[in-house]
């Protein structure tokens, strides 16, 4: 599994690198313009659920607790996202993307990508 890409910007499926099969970052949902979609918040809830449970693809005997897991973090996870209260502008989605991808260019961890003409 590499990155989900979403509205043009890879976002948060797993854009970090991979170890081990799963992603190594769970990515900032809150305060980004336009909000995180029911997608994203999924998503997330499923690699945090694959981090904890330590597999990509649970055993057929795991699979339900697995699968509900996965539901109501993403549910939890939508209800702190709509509770929490901003100090600061939302942020821009395209704009915080291409700082990732310039300082990880910086780090030399991917070569530059070049320009769309």
């Amino acid at each position: 599994m590499r990155a989900l890409r979403t509205r043009g910007v890879f976002a948060y499926g797993c854009n970090a690198p991979i170890l081990g099969g799963m992603c190594r970052n769970i990515h900032t949902l809150h305060n980004f313009e336009p909000a995180a979609t029911s997608d994203e918040v999924n998503a997330a809830a499923l690699q945090y659920v694959r981090k904890i449970a330590g597999t990509t693809k649970p055993s057929k005997a795991n699979q339900d607790a697995f699968d509900r897991a996965v539901h109501e973090i993403a549910h939890l996870t939508q209800h702190l996202l709509d509770d929490l209260v901003a100090t600061t502008p939302p942020k821009n989605r395209e704009e915080e993307a291409e700082k990732a991808r310039a300082r990880a260019v910086r780090s030399g961890r991917y070569a530059a990508v070049p320009a769309a003409s």
